[in-house]
C-alpha cells in the first residue's frame, strides 16, 4: 500500500483567547493597587480615556478635561511593572514565614492580625485580649500563636517590651540563664551604670558581668530595622462586609478602590472630524474600541468580584457571627457552582483581594478551608482539629491519656474519615505533645 497525500475537512469548536480577553483576564486577578498602575499606564496610552472623579459633595460637575493628544502621536512604551526593584519589607517577610507555619485556619487568621500590628521596630502593638475578643476566639489561643510567630526570623520579632525582644535573642543563643533573666530585669541598673547593684542582682562577680554585657550589646533592639524599602502599605479592602437586620449581611463594593473610567466621546468626535489619512482614522477606531473594552471590563470585572464575595460571606456566616471556630469547609468548586462560574475564574478573583468585616480585613482566599468526610456529609478540618484538642484537654490521669490510633478510633466512631498520621499531623501542628509525652506530664504532675 502506498502512502498518499489528500485534504479533509474537518469542523469543530475552540476557544480563541484574543487580545481583549486576555486583559479581561488580567483585569480580575489584579489587586486594587496592581489595577491602579495599570490604569495610569493605559490613561497615558489611550487618549480617549478620561478619569472620572466624583466631584465633592455640593459642588457642580465640572467640565470634562482631557489631555492634548494627536492621532498621529507616536506612542511610547509604558512600563507597568516597577522598574526598580527594593528590598522585601518586615510584612512580607513575616507573611512568607506564615506560608510556610503549620497552622490551621483559625491560627492563621490571628496570625494575619498580629503581623498586621507588628511595626517597622519588629515590635508587637496590639492587644492580646482586644485580638482575641474581635476574632471570637480564646485569649489562650491568641497566645499560643504568638509563641510560634516568636519563633520567626529575625529573631525578637513580635516581642511587646525592649526586655522580651532581647530575651527572645537570648533564648535562640541558648543564653537566657537565671543570671541573664535577672540582668533583663534590673535594665534600670544598667541604664544607671550601677555595676555593683547588677552584681548583687544577677550573682555574678565582675568578670561574668562583662561578658553577659558585652552578650547584651551584641543583640539589637530593634529587630525590625535590618529591613529596608518602602514602609508597608496599609490593606485596603476590595469589599466591605457589615451586619444588616435581621442577622444578614451586606456585601458592597468598596467606592476607594473602584476605578472610575469613561470613554470621552467629545473628544472623539473632535479627533474623528481631524482625521484625514485612514492610517489616522484606524488609530482613532483602534483606540474607541479599546477604551470601550476597558471600560467594560473593569464594569465586569467589579461585578464578578461582589458576586464572588457575596458567596464567601453567605457561605461563611458562622464566622461572621461566632468566630473562627465556625468556619466551614468551602472550597473554590463550591462557590463556582453556586454562582455558575469556572474554577479558574474564581481563582482569580479571590487573588489579592480583601474582605472588611466586624472581625477585620481578611484576604478572600482565607476563607476557603479543606474539608473531611463525616458520615453522609463533610467536616472543617479545624472542627476535627478542635475535637482532638477536646479529647486531650479531658485526659487528667495517665490511664486518659489516648494514642493517636484511639482518637482515630474515636472520630471513626463519630463518623469522621481520618487517618493515624492526619491526627499526628494535627496533633503536632496544635504543639500537643505526645501520648507518651503526655502520660510523662501527668505522672510528674500527680
Amino acid at each position: 500500500m502506498n502512502p498518499s497525500a489528500r485534504l479533509e475537512l474537518r469542523q469543530g469548536q475552540g476557544l480563541v483567547v484574543t487580545p481583549q480577553l486576555q486583559q479581561a483576564i488580567k483585569l480580575l486577578q489584579l489587586s486594587n493597587l496592581e489595577l491602579e498602575t495599570f490604569l495610569e499606564a493605559e490613561l497615558e496610552r489611550n487618549p480617549l480615556l478620561q478619569r472620572a472623579d466624583p466631584p465633592a459633595p455640593g459642588a457642580p460637575e465640572p467640565p470634562a478635561e482631557v489631555a492634548v493628544w494627536r492621532a498621529a502621536e507616536t506612542q511610547r512604551p509604558i512600563a507597568i511593572e516597577p522598574t526598580l526593584r527594593r528590598e522585601k519589607s518586615l510584612h512580607e517577610h513575616l507573611q512568607d514565614q506564615l506560608a510556610m507555619a503549620r497552622l490551621d485556619p483559625a491560627e492563621r487568621a490571628v496570625a494575619v492580625v498580629l503581623i498586621e500590628a507588628i511595626d517597622e521596630g519588629g515590635y508587637l502593638r496590639a492587644d492580646l485580649d482586644e485580638v482575641a475578643g474581635r476574632l471570637g476566639c480564646p485569649l489562650p489561643r491568641v497566645e499560643a500563636v504568638l509563641e510560634v510567630l516568636q519563633h520567626f526570623e529575625p529573631t525578637g520579632v513580635f516581642a511587646r517590651t525592649v526586655t522580651e525582644c532581647l530575651a527572645l535573642q537570648l533564648k535562640e543563643k541558648n543564653r537566657f540563664d537565671p543570671a541573664m533573666a535577672a540582668l533583663l530585669a534590673n535594665l534600670d541598673l544598667l541604664a544607671r551604670r550601677d555595676h555593683a547593684a547588677l552584681r548583687k542582682a544577677c550573682g555574678v562577680d565582675e568578670e561574668d558581668l562583662r561578658d553577659m554585657l558585652a552578650e547584651l550589646r551584641a543583640l539589637t533592639p530593634r529587630p525590625g530595622a535590618a529591613f529596608g524599602g518602602e514602609p508597608s502599605q496599609p490593606i485596603v479592602p476590595d469589599v466591605m462586609v457589615r451586619e444588616g437586620a435581621g442577622g444578614h449581611w451586606k456585601v458592597e463594593l468598596n467606592g476607594e478602590t473602584l476605578p472610575r473610567l469613561l470613554v470621552d466621546r467629545r473628544y472623539h468626535a473632535q479627533v474623528s472630524a481631524g482625521a484625514r489619512t485612514e492610517s489616522e482614522r484606524a488609530f482613532v477606531a483602534e483606540k474607541l474600541a479599546s477604551a470601550s473594552w476597558l471600560v467594560r471590563s473593569l464594569d465586569q470585572r467589579a461585578r464578578t468580584i461582589l458576586k464572588v464575595a457575596g458567596e464567601i460571606v453567605r457561605q461563611q456566616d458562622g464566622f461572621l457571627a461566632f468566630g473562627v471556630e465556625h468556619l466551614r469547609p468551602l472550597n473554590l468548586k463550591t462557590v463556582a457552582k453556586a454562582i455558575g462560574m469556572h474554577e479558574s475564574t474564581v481563582s482569580r478573583v479571590t487573588a489579592g483581594k480583601y474582605l472588611a468585616t466586624p472581625r477585620g480585613v481578611f484576604e478572600m482566599k482565607f476563607f476557603f478551608t479543606n474539608a473531611l468526610p463525616a458520615g453522609d456529609g463533610e467536616l472543617s478540618a479545624e472542627a476535627v482539629r478542635h475535637r482532638i484538642r477536646q479529647l486531650v484537654e479531658a485526659e487528667r490521669a495517665e490511664a486518659d491519656v489516648r494514642s493517636d490510633d484511639a482518637i482515630v478510633e474515636i472520630l471513626k466512631e463519630a463518623g469522621v474519615e481520618i487517618a493515624r498520621r492526619t491526627v499526628a499531623k494535627y496533633r503536632e501542628a496544635m504543639r500537643i505533645p505526645s501520648s507518651a509525652e503526655r502520660k510523662r506530664m501527668l505522672r510528674h504532675a500527680l
